[in-house]
């Protein structure tokens, strides 16, 4: 790990209540390829809510050319694995206007077959956290701070998910975790991302087992 860390205050100060990024919900049907986007992810994408039918090819369009590849990776995975997944990648919106976002997701499975029939999550755009970082991108100070802002946005993703919260209520809950264990936010999002996305992990894990890691949290290899 990166000896110039920032301190855990500048980290949370840009993602407090307030300063917290715009966030939107989408749901995909696989049996027929629909999606449906809140009317903050279609303003993600540089259209007034409703202006455009979301599709794949559509979402897949507007992924930076550099991303797309690894972005149609992570959704064709977790098409067919059901696993849930968060990424953090770029868009170039309708206007050309380059923003990047953390995407988290989850399966629901058909009760009878077990066969994954929709993926749903949330778009959350971090591209002013991305904008801050970039003007001072020549330091490994800023670029630690990135790293860290990055785990924490993918981590209140989880929480949103898990618990079908608002962005700066999962904020709210990884601060608070973090005050009460004496764990600075960047490090226990890093643990609950690494445990979060382990191979052993077959299913989406419950609200009752995130709280649990939240009480009692592993740390994740290396730290």
């Amino acid at each position: 790990m990166n000896d110039s860390q920032p301190s855990p205050n500048t980290v949370e100060a840009a993602l407090a209540p307030g300063q917290e990024a715009p966030v939107g919900r989408y749901r995909l049907e696989l049996s027929t390829g629909r999606w449906a986007w809140s009317d903050e992810v279609f303003v993600m994408h540089g259209f007034q809510p409703g202006e455009v039918v979301p599709t794949t090819e559509l979402v897949l369009a507007h992924k930076h050319p550099e991303d797309r590849e690894r972005v149609d990776h992570v959704m064709r995975k977790a098409n067919a694995t059901g696993r849930p997944f968060s990424s953090v990648h770029r868009i170039q919106d309708a206007q050309g206007t380059t923003r990047t976002l953390t995407v988290t997701g989850q399966a629901t499975r058909d009760p009878k077959t077990g066969e994954v029939t929709e993926i749903r999550g949330y778009f959350i755009d971090v591209t002013e956290a991305s904008r801050e970082d970039a003007a001072q991108q020549a330091t490994s100070f800023i670029k630690a701070s990135s790293e860290s802002r990055a785990s924490i946005e993918q981590a209140k993703g989880v929480l949103m998910v898990a618990f079908g919260i608002e962005d700066s209520a999962a904020f709210d809950r990884l601060r608070t975790a973090s005050n009460d264990l004496n764990i600075p936010v960047r490090d226990l999002a890093g643990w609950l991302m690494s445990w979060f996305t382990d191979s052993s992990n077959t299913e989406m894990p419950t609200a009752d087992e995130v709280a649990d890691f939240l009480t009692a949290p592993v740390p994740s290899a290396g730290d």
